[in-house]
């Protein structure tokens, strides 16, 4: 049984952890893994986004997993958490826009709009080409 005090203690502790995450100062690229993502391909996804930091040299960046994102349709699909930009929802991703995404997005600054996804009216828009057009 914990004291009220060792109790306080956790609380402060996990807000720290909280707050850190908040204020991130590093680039975190996170990739669904859940059954979904990959069914749908998203384990080369990962691999070709671990290479391609390494390859680049980018020692600032994080790479990680994560559960199902709640867009099954769109999957495979990977997020982009830039210190003090607006997070990057990429969807149906392969190995080869994955690589272009770490070269474009997290080492030159270039959103990559092509893989994007976009919400207009509503409606969430996956082929932005042919919407677009």
């Amino acid at each position: 049984m914990k004291t009220l005090k060792e109790l306080e203690e956790i609380r402060q502790k996990t807000l720290d952890r909280v707050n850190q995450r908040k204020d991130r100062t590093t680039t975190r690229i996170v990739v669904g893994m859940a059954t979904c993502g990959i069914a749908a391909g998203a384990r080369p996804v990962l691999l070709a986004v671990m290479e391609e930091v390494e390859k680049l040299g980018l020692t600032d960046v994080t790479v990680a997993q994560t559960g199902c994102i709640g867009l099954c349709k769109m999957e495979p699909i990977v997020e982009v958490f830039k210190p003090g930009e607006e997070k990057v929802t990429y969807v149906k991703m392969d190995a080869d826009k994955a690589r272009r995404i770490v070269a474009e997005h997290i080492r030159d600054g270039k959103v990559v709009d092509e893989y994007t996804m976009h919400v207009v009216q509503g409606k969430i828009l996956n082929d932005y080409k042919a919407e677009k057009e």
